[in-house]
């Protein structure tokens, strides 16, 4: 019996097979869950597709969490195929690379700054919230990080979002204990997903892991950080909220 035998899990943000998102979901549905996935406007099309290629087909909503009505509308939309949840996947950030990263902090500007700011941090907050009616018994959110302690090359106003993002996570933390729902992130070491490639230098990013991670790094291989989710999402941490996990190969414990 796998890890998440029987709960329910909503994956937001899933858009190719090569996205942390996706191997969260198929490692979860190898693990026992009952999956749906979500995506929106033009990319909607393409995650239809690719559903097809997890074990189990999943039912695939449109969830753009910067518009309210459909934020409204998801616990409804969920109740179609399951009757609550057990967990949440926040896969979802987004920010301009032709004028937030690749070393142009410093011409950011504020509309394209505070679009990254509402879909990579504030939206865990909507989603967390819009799901709470679907969790009368608790739950897990798990939300995906980049390092936020430092300034990397290139990431640019995506490192002030993910900072954002893992103070948000630390007060939904508080807020959402009392109802039984922990709130923790996982960080990544650099991965070549869609997101990643939209980096410019993101190369420099990717050559550091090469010397300095202790147990190695593997750029294309998603399933560490996806078993890393799904274990947040069981019942094997139950008494652990507010925290972040890193799946990095070792590389943000280690100096020069």
């Amino acid at each position: 019996m796998g890890i998440l035998e029987g709960k329910r899990i909503l994956v937001a943000g899933v858009t190719m097979d090569s996205s942390i998102g996706f191997a969260t979901a198929k490692f979860a549905q190898e693990q026992g869950a009952t999956v749906l996935i979500s995506n929106f406007g033009r990319a909607l099309g393409i995650t239809r597709r690719i559903a097809k290629r997890l074990p189990t087909e999943p039912p695939v909503l449109e969830l753009d969490v910067t518009d309210d009505s459909h934020l409204a509308a998801l616990p409804e939309a969920i109740r179609e195929h399951v009757d609550g949840l057990d967990g949440v996947v926040h896969s979802i950030a987004y920010g301009n690379p032709e004028t937030l990263l690749g070393g142009k902090f410093l011409e950011g500007p504020w509309d394209d700054v505070a679009t990254a700011m509402r879909v990579s941090a504030y939206s865990l907050m909507s989603l967390a919230n819009a799901c709470r009616p679907l969790m009368a018994s608790g739950g897990s959110v798990v939300g995906l990080t980049f390092d936020a302690t430092v300034a990397w090359p290139a990431y640019d106003w995506m490192g002030v979002a993910k900072a954002g993002l893992e103070s948000c996570a630390r007060y939904l933390a508080r807020d959402l204990g009392p109802e039984g729902i922990r709130v923790n992130l996982v960080s990544a070491g650099p991965l070549r997903t869609l997101a990643a490639k939209a980096i410019p230098g993101f190369t420099e990013l990717e050559d550091m892991w090469t010397t300095r991670a202790p147990l190695g790094w593997d750029n294309a291989d998603q399933e560490p950080t996806a078993r890393a989710v799904c274990a947040l999402l069981s019942d094997l941490f139950p008494a652990t909220t507010g925290e972040i996990v890193h799946v990095d190969g070792g590389f943000h414990a280690m100096g020069a």
